[in-house]
């Protein structure tokens, strides 16, 4: 057979079909219950977006009525009367305790819930790991108004040793000194948030660990790792994300809890230096504490720190989703 016959006897190129045929065709494969669900979800993510616009301009408006009357700076001015004319207000010592008290819970709940979340996915047996997860479960659900009551009546009378070994040790250093009385301090309503903040951490920090390829931990094992650091090279990784992601959780109650602290916390319109000194505030406990007999100049003043609160909590869950964007590439989750 010559080659002039091979080339007769061979099949013609199948066509290539445009992209708009493509599209079209794509279009008509899609079922009617995927096109549905497409619709409902770009429909409650525009009405998302269209929620968080409104309290945003909501909280502007009426906040412009109020700094626009104040005759302080509304940035650092440490009074907050709202009643007297001129009125003068500011949120600096609201900013402050509420930074502080959040720093301080999320530095004693992060270690602890991530510690607690390994032992229960790599250590615990299956017949103990099942109770724990079930009590921490379990503190999720208590109430705030719960733990401020406890706090008030069970905590606070129980720091004064432990305020008294942190004044003889580290009292030198000035942020840890003990002038004396009760332990309302921002101190305690670190700690209270730290334990009301730690299932949430915890549950979500379990439920990253227990998505671990088992092939990585057993590839880490075969080359003759231990398990501390199977954990170190395999599970921390893979699951710096969501603990990321679950410590920004935990911060959001932190920044906005308002009957426990309001419970705990002795509010006064100064900054101390010391953590264990009585006094200061946050942005939800003045709210609280003042809403009720507020005229309606001084809600306005609420809502204007209300504002402030608002643009802190956007603040850090942006500063988290880059966070967790840049070190993307570094998680085991993308392998």
């Amino acid at each position: 057979m010559d080659i002039s016959t091979q080339q007769t006897d061979a099949a013609p190129p199948t066509p290539r079909p445009t992209p708009g045929a493509q599209k079209r065709a794509a279009r008509g494969a899609t079922r009617p219950g995927d096109r549905i669900f497409l619709g409902l979800s770009r429909g409650s993510g525009i009405v998302l977006l269209v929620i968080m616009a409104a309290i945003a301009v909501f909280l502007t408006y009426r906040a412009s009525l109020a700094i626009g009357k104040d005759h302080g700076n509304f940035l650092t001015t440490f009074e907050w009367n709202t009643n007297v004319l001129p009125p003068e207000f500011g949120i600096a010592v609201l900013a402050f305790g509420t930074v502080v008290s959040s720093i301080v819970a999320m530095a004693l709940a992060v270690p602890v819930a991530v510690g607690i979340a390994l032992f229960l996915t790599h250590y615990a047996p299956r017949r103990l790991s099942g109770p724990i997860a079930y009590v921490i479960d379990l503190l999720a659900a208590v109430p705030s108004i719960v733990y401020g009551l406890w706090g008030a009546l069970v905590l606070v009378p129980h720091l004064g040793g432990l305020y008294a070994w942190l004044d003889d040790y580290f009292g030198w250093t000035g942020v840890l000194s003990w002038q004396g009385g009760a332990a309302r301090s921002l101190l305690t309503v670190g700690i209270l948030l730290a334990i009301m903040i730690l299932p949430i951490i915890t549950n979500v920090s379990r439920e990253v660990f227990r998505q671990v390829p088992r092939m990585h931990e057993e590839a880490a094992l075969a080359l003759g790792a231990t398990r501390w650091e199977v954990i170190r090279m395999s599970v921390l990784p893979f699951g710096r994300s969501g603990v990321i992601s679950a410590s920004m959780l935990g911060l959001g109650r932190a920044l906005g809890e308002t009957m426990a602290v309001a419970t705990v916390l002795s509010p006064t319109f100064d900054i101390k230096a010391s953590l264990l000194d009585p006094g200061g505030g946050t942005f939800a406990q003045n709210i609280a504490s003042k809403f009720n007999e507020a005229t309606e100049f001084g809600q306005d003043a609420l809502i204007a720190s209300g504002l402030v609160l608002f643009v802190i909590t956007l603040l850090v869950n942006g500063a988290a989703r880059m966070i967790i964007n840049r070190r993307k590439e570094y998680s085991g989750a993308n392998a």
